[in-house]
């Protein structure tokens, strides 16, 4: 038996995957860009991409491929805007710099953000998302075994920022 393909399709559908998605979407934007303005800006380009795409889904983890993918992809051209400004004023950095409520949560948070994009992504797909290693290939583009090697070295670089907080100096 075939399987009914998905399409994107009316307003309650389209909610339901915002719903669904959401805090996936904006995760991995926050992630990729160090910005919430730019994240913002992301997640409403991803999901008027999904409201005009015409493109059928085979089933609900094809759907969340493509989320991803896109999320990424539109995360990349941000991030590679030549007009984009680091700037911030300095009023507005302490709410910035800390996402989470608890200090703990944003010495993790800061530390991940300053890992190389390519060791960041992975990592956060993985333990933020919950996303075995085939499915953060498909969506970053890699073979499952260069997101292992990813995650390794970007395990390994946390531990040495994290030392002391969480981990025993050795």
């Amino acid at each position: 038996m075939e399987a009914t393909p998905l399409r994107t399709g009316g307003q309650e559908e389209t909610q339901a995957v915002i719903d669904k998605y959401q805090s996936m979407v904006y995760g991995l934007a926050f992630a990729k860009t160090g910005s919430k303005a730019d994240a913002d800006d992301v997640f409403q380009e991803v999901f008027l991409a999904y409201l005009n795409t015409r493109k059928e889904f085979h089933d609900e983890e094809h759907r969340k491929a493509w989320l991803l993918r896109v999320t990424v992809n539109l995360s990349r051209r941000v991030t590679a805007a030549t007009s984009r400004r680091k700037n911030v004023p300095l009023e507005d950095a302490e709410a910035l710099a800390a996402p989470f409520r608890e200090p703990e949560e944003n010495r993790v948070w800061e530390a991940l953000q300053s890992l190389p994009e390519e060791q960041r992504l992975p990592i956060y797909l993985f333990y933020f998302e919950d996303l075995p290693t085939e499915a953060i290939a498909q969506a970053l583009g890699l073979r499952p075994g260069a997101v292992r090697m990813r995650m390794t070295r970007g395990r390994e670089r946390l531990r040495e920022l994290l030392k002391g907080d969480y981990f025993d100096e050795a």
